[in-house]
C-alpha cells in the first residue's frame, strides 16, 4: 500500500492545532492534529449542502450565498453550479493554507471553483460575515469544523449557539436559507435552530453521494418572519 506523503502544513490561526495536506496516489486528505477532516474521495454530503440550499433559491437568479469553510472546494463548486450567472458565492476561510491549496494541488479535484468569476474569497472567520454582512445573504451554508461538535477550534462553536444562529437569521433576506452540515444528528441542535426563528428540516445524506451507507446530516432552515 502506498504511504501518505505530506505536501504542506500550517497552524490554525489563533490555535495550537496544525492542519496538514497529504496525498496517497490520487487521493488527497486534510488532517487536523492527525485526525482526518476531509478527503477528496468522500464529498457527497458537501455537494448536497449546496445542492439542497440552491434548489430552494431557483426564484432568485442573482442569489448571494455565503459558504463557511472552503475545505476542498466541493461545497463552493456545487453552489456555483446552483446559482444563476448573476449570482455570487462568497466563501470564508480562516486558514490561509487552505486557500493556497485550493489554488494549487486541490484545485483540480473540485474543478477549480476559485477560478469562477462569481466566487469571492473572504480570508477570515465566517462569523465576521454573519455578524456584519456587506448585504443580506440569500443563503448561508455552514460546513465549519465538524458541525455543532467541532474538532479544531473552540471559537467555531459560537456559530452553532443560539446567539450565532440568531445572528444568521438577522443576516438573511426574507425566506433566506440556513444550511448546516454535520457529521451526526443532534436533536437539541434542531430545537435550537427552531428557537432562532427558522422552519427547519434535518436531512440525512450519503457521505459518498449515491454510494455507501455512511450518512451525514444537513439542517435546512428557512427564515421565518
Amino acid at each position: 500500500m502506498l504511504a501518505w506523503e505530506k505536501l504542506d502544513g500550517e497552524a490554525v490561526p489563533g490555535d495550537d492545532t496544525v492542519m496538514e495536506l497529504l496525498r496517497r496516489g490520487t487521493e488527497l486528505v486534510i488532517r487536523v492534529s492527525g485526525r482526518e477532516l476531509m478527503s477528496s474521495r468522500v464529498h457527497g454530503s458537501e455537494d448536497a449542502l449546496a445542492d439542497l440550499a440552491c434548489a430552494r433559491l431557483k426564484d432568485r437568479p442573482a442569489a448571494r450565498i455565503l459558504v463557511g469553510g472552503l475545505g476542498m472546494g466541493f461545497t463552493l463548486a456545487a453552489a456555483l453550479r446552483g446559482v444563476g450567472p448573476e449570482g455570487q458565492v462568497t466563501v470564508a476561510e480562516l486558514v490561509p493554507a487552505v486557500v493556497r491549496w485550493s489554488r494549487g494541488p486541490i484545485g483540480p479535484v473540485a474543478g477549480h471553483p476559485l477560478s469562477d468569476p462569481r466566487a469571492v474569497v473572504y480570508q477570515g472567520d465566517v462569523a465576521d460575515m454573519v455578524r456584519q454582512p456587506p448585504q443580506p445573504w440569500d443563503a448561508i451554508l455552514l460546513d465549519v469544523d465538524n458541525g455543532p461538535h467541532g474538532l479544531t477550534r473552540a471559537t467555531n462553536d459560537w456559530l452553532y449557539t443560539w446567539q450565532g444562529l440568531a445572528a444568521a437569521h438577522a443576516a438573511l433576506t426574507p425566506k433566506g436559507i440556513l444550511a448546516v452540515w454535520s457529521a451526526a444528528d443532534d436533536r437539541a441542535f434542531t430545537r435550537r435552530i427552531e428557537r432562532a426563528g427558522f422552519d427547519v428540516e434535518p436531512v440525512e445524506v450519503r457521505a459518498r453521494g449515491k454510494k455507501g451507507g455512511h450518512r451525514h446530516v444537513i439542517w435546512l432552515g428557512v427564515k421565518r418572519g
